[in-house]
């Protein structure tokens, strides 16, 4: 972005019109940029706070209120001179940006992991002792021990690692941010395969969530394998 500057005093004074637009919009692209540091160096603001731990982890899960399907957890640690972009709540971004982080994620990252705890389970445990299952299960798999975790608003009990739970933490760490991502990125890829499995549920879009053609679909067919029988049985008794 700063190779715009010298064009931007080159053409300062060209009078047409296509020029203008063109000066215009590389401007307003530069404005953009320059915003997306600045809400990025933001971003990074626990990670500065706790800048002496050497490697720190943010967690986060995906998949708490499905029908169907695992709850899955994500465990990034960044490195300390991170240069990503754009990362957010996965919710907030669009399925091609979230694919598009995913990789540069992965391909950055110091290391990092998924852990799904799968329907069965959590209908014996219930959705938030599953999640806390899938968070250890995630930090447990890491190659590199993390001296300090960042997460998305809970404590995770079991766990021998310093924590600083964050409220809305996706939005406000990079770290959980990440590891929203590649949850997310990995599981809806996980329903996507699903769905070819048990396609009248509609997987592939909904993600297991209770969606019109969701609901109306195990009204007519009833549950399928994955479907979490503690979510479902107001539906079907409705049927």
């Amino acid at each position: 972005m700063q190779g715009f500057y010298p064009l931007f005093e080159k053409y300062a004074d060209d009078e047409r019109s296509g020029v203008k637009k063109l000066i215009e919009k590389y401007k307003k692209q530069l404005g953009e940029y320059q915003d997306e540091v600045a809400r990025m160096y933001q971003m990074f603001e626990f990670e500065r706070e706790y800048d002496d731990y050497e490697y720190i982890c943010g967690i986060d899960e995906v998949g708490r209120g499905p029908l169907a399907g695992p709850v899955c957890a994500g465990a990034v640690i960044l490195p300390k001179n991170c240069d990503i972009l754009y990362l957010n709540d996965s919710k907030q971004l669009s399925a091609k940006k979230r694919e598009e982080l995913y990789e540069e994620i992965i391909e950055k990252a110091v290391d990092w992991k998924i852990a799904y705890i799968d329907h069965s389970i959590i209908d014996r445990v219930n959705i938030l002792n599953a999640t806390y299952r899938a968070m250890q299960a995630a930090i447990g798999e890491l190659s590199v021990k993390p001296n300090l975790l960042l997460n998305d608003a809970v404590t995770i009990p079991n766990v021998n690692i310093k924590q600083i739970p964050i409220i809305k933490g996706d939005a406000k760490s990079a770290s959980i941010a990440a590891a929203s991502i590649v949850a997310k990125v990995s599981r809806d890829r996980l329903m996507e395969e699903y769905d070819k499995i048990y396609p009248e549920y509609g997987f592939a879009k909904n993600k297991g969530y209770g969606s019109k053609q969701h609901t109306e679909a195990l009204k007519k067919y009833g549950p399928c394998k994955i479907h979490r029988t503690t979510f479902i049985q107001k539906i079907l008794n409705e049927s």
